[in-house]
């Protein structure tokens, strides 16, 4: 039996104020697929002026990256995952979504990935603010507003 390996990506950004977890599912990691999901944060946040903290990865400092009017892309000092929020959900999906796992098709890991993402945004509020109530007028339940998308 031949092992096969596909890849799914997961884009995301947590807002460190409220808690709002935006987050896209795509087929590859490329500057033109960054470029899409910063649009998508953009246009879910048409009203706001979003300052994005990025870690030091290829795709975050491309040239060809299309960085959105209302958007402002800031780079994280190196080796402190401590200090982005996503490091934190990203463990958490592994942790609880995917350990020891084999799945039939790449539909599957997608399939699962939008579930753990789902249920991401409901704890991110606390893994991320512990100390923080949960609520609150014009947030979802959880303290955020959840965006997600297959694409």
């Amino acid at each position: 039996m031949q092992i096969v390996r596909e890849y799914t990506y997961a884009f995301g950004a947590v807002s460190p104020e409220d808690g709002t977890l935006d987050s896209l599912v795509l087929p590859v990691v490329t500057a033109e697929a960054m470029s899409i999901f910063l649009e998508e944060v953009a246009r879910r946040h048409p009203e706001e002026f979003i300052l994005m903290f990025l870690d030091g990865a290829g795709r975050h400092r491309a040239n060809d990256l299309t960085v959105p009017k209302n958007m402002r892309l800031e780079a994280l000092p190196p080796y402190s995952p401590q200090l982005n929020p996503v490091e934190h959900i990203r463990d958490e999906i592994r942790e609880k979504w995917f350990a020891n796992e084999v799945f039939n098709s790449l539909d599957a890991v997608e399939d699962r990935l939008v579930e753990a993402l789902v249920a991401a945004f409901a704890k991110s509020f606390f893994l991320i603010f512990p100390l923080r109530p949960a609520g609150g007028e014009g947030q979802g339940e959880g303290g955020g507003k959840n965006f997600w998308q297959r694409v």
